[in-house]
């Protein structure tokens, strides 16, 4: 901590810069200490830098006031929310003339053009964002985001303008993306690990006409054939923001005078569903949907400007936009993005920057834990981890608590559509995490509905999840009615199952569409995981419902062994046995060396149950 002091009169005014906890308490008191209070009839404390003060700091205060007397007023300036909240939690604001600190601005109502502007016009120089070396402030993030404006603006594109950003996680996808939102475009987030085909599939489906591309694996350049396929499919221009451009050396526009009048909830984003048990849909968000997802975060993890996060989740999904960027942006933590996605790259960020957050599917997550380089002290600094986007079991959990003690994990459920839906809170026990999803998130509203019944679903049984709140996508971008899966109510049908527990945690119990009946039994296939993960020689399982002409269907699990020397499939069943009713053992175990996954991370269910299905015919 620093002191600096100014004496103008009998006014003593001292600045003071740091935490104030117990190892900066002794500094206070010998800065203190070497001037004479009862010559100032006022005694001024400057907190505008101080972002935390502990009890031994607050001591520190009750001694100078001490000192003071009741007479001589100890004024205690530019508090911030957090510290004022401190202040009146332990009673020192009952005697302290305190400044209360000015309302937060209301992100949740701002556009994300509006946000951008807001961030740099407060910008005290931090880095929030660091990629490829560089380090970049709000100032920096808003005079390139700008560079990229005026480029796609003599491009065309205009207020509504349909705009695909296609690349992998980088400091100019984030320029570009805010570049769009200055505009008051659409930007359609493309996944980049897909084929031409795919993706021109994904550009027709959102009516591109403008596509801004970066590093795309399957598309190593934007030939003149590759410009041909996007053609055919509706694009009309094409700007390259690959990570080799400096848009800083580019002169940026005096005056952003393209910036069109974007209000918070208008259509900004289109997220599409990752297609993993169908065909993908475009989900139409504004910025009042992703800023109120995204500070509903940063409550739930206690995120500050303090943080650094590690950025895996890629920005083209859901959930990396909202917990990975806008989270991050909302609570002005550094976001550090990796070179790539190799798990001791990951791991060596982690520890080299001192990153206090990763969030993850649980896929990647169990890759980071086996990778070779792995070391518990690598990952050290990490205090907090959402595992979303994928169900995680029970063994899993418990093995990831085990490794990392002091990382508080959490469990989170979300769709593109509406993300997160509900979290575990920062303080929940590990049996919360292992067996609920958490409470819904503020502003979200959820209920259990038994259709066969039409009726909400009492505490503990099992129905479909469906929810409605601010966070709620417009629609599905010109799917025929049928297709909208919001109803005449305003619930959204999630196609999944869950519980509300007596604490009212949300169970989520697996897919709607996933539930295997084998001779008239119900079957969740979750359960059936948690059993086999549960298993010493079984590191990873998916569970599937095969077509059989007696029973209707069998179980077909598909496992990937963590010692395969002991594997024996009958000591297994045995095993399970003991775990499981034995209509719920899976008739098949196929083994595979790792399974096939979608470029977000998660698990390629599709492909996996064709090809066990296929298997498991045949035999």
């Amino acid at each position: 901590m620093k002191i600096l002091t100014e004496q103008n009169g009998d006014m003593l005014r001292l600045e003071c810069i740091g935490k104030f906890d117990a190892v900066a308490a002794p500094v206070f008191r010998e800065e203190v200490s070497k001037t004479d209070l009862s010559q100032f009839g006022e005694i001024i404390l400057d907190f505008e830098n101080v972002p935390y003060i502990s009890s031994a700091g607050l001591r520190e205060l009750l001694i100078v006031k001490k000192k003071l007397g009741a007479g001589v007023p100890l004024h205690v300036e530019n508090v911030s929310e957090e510290v004022f909240d401190i202040f009146e939690a332990t009673g020192f604001a009952d005697f302290l003339e305190l400044e209360r600190p000015a309302a937060a601005a209301d992100l949740c109502a701002m556009s994300f053009g509006t946000f951008l502007s807001y961030k740099a016009e407060h910008d005290c120089g931090d880095p929030v964002l660091s990629f490829a070396g560089k380090r970049y402030a709000w100032g920096d993030i808003n005079a390139n985001a700008s560079v990229i404006a005026e480029e796609l603006y003599r491009l065309g594109v205009r207020k509504g303008a349909h705009v695909a950003l296609c690349g992998m996680n980088s400091a100019n996808w984030v320029f570009a993306f805010y570049a769009i939102q200055k505009l008051g475009a659409i930007a359609l987030l493309m996944n980049p690990q897909l084929t031409e085909t795919e993706i021109a599939k994904f550009a027709e489906i959102g009516d591109v006409k403008y596509f801004c591309y970066g590093e795309m694996p399957m598309i190593p350049e934007m030939s003149a054939e590759m410009r041909e396929i996007f053609m055919k499919a509706g694009v009309e221009k094409f700007m390259s923001i690959r990570s080799d451009i400096d848009f800083s050396e580019r002169a940026a526009p005096a005056i952003d005078h393209y910036e069109a009048v974007v209000h918070p909830d208008d259509a900004g984003v289109m997220v599409f569903t990752s297609g993993s048990t169908g065909v993908p849909k475009g989900a139409l968000l504004s910025a009042y949907n992703i800023l109120s997802a995204a500070c509903s975060n940063v409550e739930s993890l206690r995120l500050t400007a303090e943080d650094k996060v590690c950025l895996i989740l890629p920005m083209f999904h859901i959930f990396g936009l909202v917990t990975g960027l806008f989270a991050s942006a909302a609570a002005d933590a550094e976001m550090i993005i990796p070179g790539d996605l190799r798990a001791d790259t990951v791991i060596r960020t982690v520890a080299e920057n001192r990153c206090t957050v990763l969030h993850a599917v649980p896929t990647f997550f169990l890759a980071i834990l086996r990778d070779r380089s792995f070391d518990p002290e690598k990952l050290g600094t990490l205090r907090s981890t959402i595992l979303g986007g994928a169900s995680t079991t029970e063994a899993h959990m418990r093995r990831f608590a085990e490794l990392l003690p002091n990382n508080r994990f959490a469990s989170s459920y979300g769709m593109s559509e509406i993300a997160p839906i509900s979290i575990t809170d920062y303080g929940d026990t590990l049996d919360h995490l292992c067996h609920t999803v958490g409470k819904p998130v503020k502003n979200v509203q959820v209920r259990i509905y038994d259709s066969a019944a039409d009726r909400v679903c009492e505490t503990g049984q099992v129905g479909e999840i469906q929810v409605q709140g601010s966070n709620l996508m417009t629609c599905y971008y010109k799917a025929d009615l049928e297709k909208q899966s919001i109803n005449a109510d305003g619930w959204m049908s999630t196609g999944d199952l869950g519980a509300f527990d007596e604490d009212g945690y949300l169970r989520f119990v697996g897919r709607l569409k996933e539930l295997i009946i084998r001779g008239g039994e119900n079957i969740v296939p979750n359960e059936v995981i948690s059993a086999l993960c549960a298993e010493d020689c079984v590191a990873d399982a998916r569970v599937f419902g095969v077509p059989d002409d007696f029973y209707g269907e069998k179980v077909a699990a598909a496992i990937v062994l963590s010692d395969p020397v002991n594997y024996k499939r009958s000591r297994l069943y045995k095993s399970l046995a003991s775990r499981l009713a034995g209509f719920k053992i899976p008739d098949w175990f196929i083994v595979y060396e790792a399974f096939p996954l979608l470029p977000n991370g998660k698990v390629d269910a599709v492909k996996l149950k064709n090809e066990i299905i296929e298997k498991c015919v045949k035999k």
